[in-house]
């Protein structure tokens, strides 16, 4: 029955991450209408989000590839600039120092680095709120009507413009990593949150999903490392570890063609439909605490 459960939530996880609705909420709330045990801590929900971030990879791997080639370059240029200040001020040179923001994927680069900041700190900081958040049984449902709200605000509002990666600023960037650090609560969709800041921000529908899905790379990555220590933990079997394995592989498979289907349809989705979702969702979770 584990490995059945196990795969029902990857399924889940692999459909919602890419969807405004907040994956980790709907798997906090499964788990505990299915009676599951999460002595792991967060481990499970990590690994499953580790899985669809294997399709986040697959999806946009030029673009990543194109990323980490030129932090490398930037990064070298940063070490060649302090040799030449270094150079200049001993021998009072004037010699030019390289341009470190020569191109638009130099800059997409440096704004998702920028964007981590923000993540990391926030991350870091509430993930031990954040599990016992995901052992209520109310702060999920409002977690996920507080994300309706926004869906809505931003629906109706129609927020968006013709920012890309070129005419972003750093200040754009801060402020979707905020947005993706507390998303780490329950209820609060990651993906909606980072795309409504996106818009917010002016940038284009599809830069704005496009954004959202690959910062969510190293905060995922993050997360997984601080959870790997809980394979040692007392809970944990063999059995057990390798179900958890099988869960990521599905949530990689699921979330592949969800992500592919997902970018095709990006500029014709309306995110009041998905609040609709959340309220129905989060009003039935807390009217359902109430009474039972």
């Amino acid at each position: 029955m584990t490995v059945l459960y196990i795969v029902l939530l990857a399924v889940i996880q692999g459909i919602l991450e890419f969807l405004p609705v907040s994956s980790f909420g709907h798997l906090c709330i499964i788990q505990d209408l299915l009676g599951m045990e999460r002595g792991s801590g967060l481990l499970l929900e990590t690994m499953l989000h580790f899985g669809t971030l294997a399709a986040v990879i697959l999806t946009f791997r030029k673009d990543i590839i194109r990323i980490c080639l030129e932090t490398v370059d930037m990064l070298s240029d940063m070490i060649g600039n302090l040799s030449l200040y270094i150079h200049n001020h001993r021998t009072g040179d004037r010699l030019r120092y390289a341009k470190i923001i020569s191109s638009t994927y130099k800059k997409f680069a440096l704004l998702v680095w920028v964007s981590m900041i923000p993540t990391a700190l926030l991350g870091y900081t509430a993930r031990r709120l954040a599990a016992l958040a995901s052992h209520s049984k109310l702060i999920p449902g409002a977690g996920i009507l507080i994300t309706g709200i926004l869906l809505l605000v931003v629906d109706f509002s129609r927020l968006g413009g013709h920012k890309a990666a070129r005419d972003a600023g750093f200040g754009n960037a801060l402020w979707i990593g905020i947005c993706q650090g507390i998303s780490v609560f329950p209820g609060l969709s990651r993906s909606g949150l980072t795309i409504s800041a996106g818009l917010m921000s002016g940038f284009t529908r599809s830069f704005a999903v496009k954004y959202s899905y690959i910062i969510s790379i190293p905060a995922i990555i993050g997360a997984l490392c601080m959870e790997l220590g809980q394979f040692a933990s007392n809970d944990m079997t063999i059995g057990l570890g390798f179900t958890y394995v099988l869960g990521m592989i599905v949530s990689a498979v699921v979330g592949y063609f969800t992500c592919r289907t997902l970018l095709k349809l990006v500029n014709r989705i309306q995110f009041r439909y998905f609040a609709y979702y959340c309220f129905i969702i989060g009003i039935a979770v807390l009217v359902g605490n109430y009474m039972l």
